[in-house]
């Protein structure tokens, strides 16, 4: 199954066993991705990890 990237529109593959908010990777524009509903499958651009800086 086939999901779309919305950062390029690009086909994302994602297989049959995928988890709500696992992290794919776009094929084509390289942007890292969480599934945000199964029933439909979306996708949305994933948070990006804030540096804690050792505190």
């Amino acid at each position: 199954m086939n999901a779309q990237c919305p950062e390029c529109e690009g086909e994302v593959p994602v297989e049959s066993g995928v988890l709500l908010g696992e992290i794919l990777v776009c094929p084509d524009c390289g942007a890292e991705l969480e599934v945000t509903t199964l029933s439909p499958l979306t996708l949305a651009l994933a948070p990006r990890e804030e540096e804690d800086w050792g505190e």
